[in-house]
């Protein structure tokens, strides 16, 4: 039985074999194995596998970032080996709260704990970007049944772009599903409180705008 070792807010590197369990892997675990980007090699008593390097990009505004962000990007830094945060410049959004700047900055102070996590903005085709990042996944937030028609059309044109590019969807922690940089945004600007909805460093910010 093989089973993956996560560790902290690190990229999952390896796959240990449990050493309390005798049984062989069967071959849908081989496959599964294979499948899952891992190479491993069944002449082996105990399984030998080597991990291949996987790096997904996480693209958004993150005007600004949020709670719900972060818990997505803290358990994705745990499936991949990098995780690239990477912030749209868009020049037809101009009524952007932060600058491009301002949210790179905070995004690189609340991902510090994350060995495997880069913050960078581009421009662009998401698709080219990621060539230039020799990404091979997309990780992107479902946060409910209204999100997905627009996700899902996104996904397929990105896979019509690049067939190689694989899109993930990844669900909020229970506690973020209804969180959204927009809805941040107008409750500060209304003056709400929105202690538990961003980190603080983000709060703070938010206030010196408003």
């Amino acid at each position: 039985m093989v089973r993956l070792v996560p560790g902290g807010c690190q990229s999952l590197n390896c796959l240990e074999r449990r050493r309390d369990v005798d049984a062989p892997l069967t071959l849908l675990g081989w496959a599964n194995i294979i499948e899952s980007g891992v190479e491993a090699n069944p002449a082996q008593g105990e399984a030998s596998v080597r991990a291949q390097r996987v790096t997904a990009i996480y693209p958004g505004s993150f005007d600004p970032p949020t709670n719900g962000h972060l818990d997505l990007i803290e358990r994705g830094s745990k499936i991949f080996d990098q995780l690239v945060v990477a912030i749209l410049r868009n020049p037809e959004k101009k009524e952007s709260l932060f600058t491009i700047e301002e949210r790179v900055e905070m995004l690189r102070e609340v991902t510090r704990g994350c060995s495997n996590v880069e913050v960078e903005s581009f421009n662009g085709l998401l698709v080219d970007y990621a060539v230039r990042r020799q990404a091979r996944v997309i990780l992107r937030g479902l946060r409910a049944i209204s999100d997905y028609e627009n996700e899902m059309n996104m996904a397929l044109m990105n896979r019509k772009l690049d067939p190689n590019l694989e899109t993930v969807f990844m669900m909020p922690a229970v506690a973020y599903t209804f969180l959204s940089s927009r809805l941040v945004r107008e409750v500060v600007q209304l003056g709400g409180d929105i202690r538990g909805l961003v980190p603080p460093i983000v709060e703070e910010r938010l206030r010196t705008k408003v």
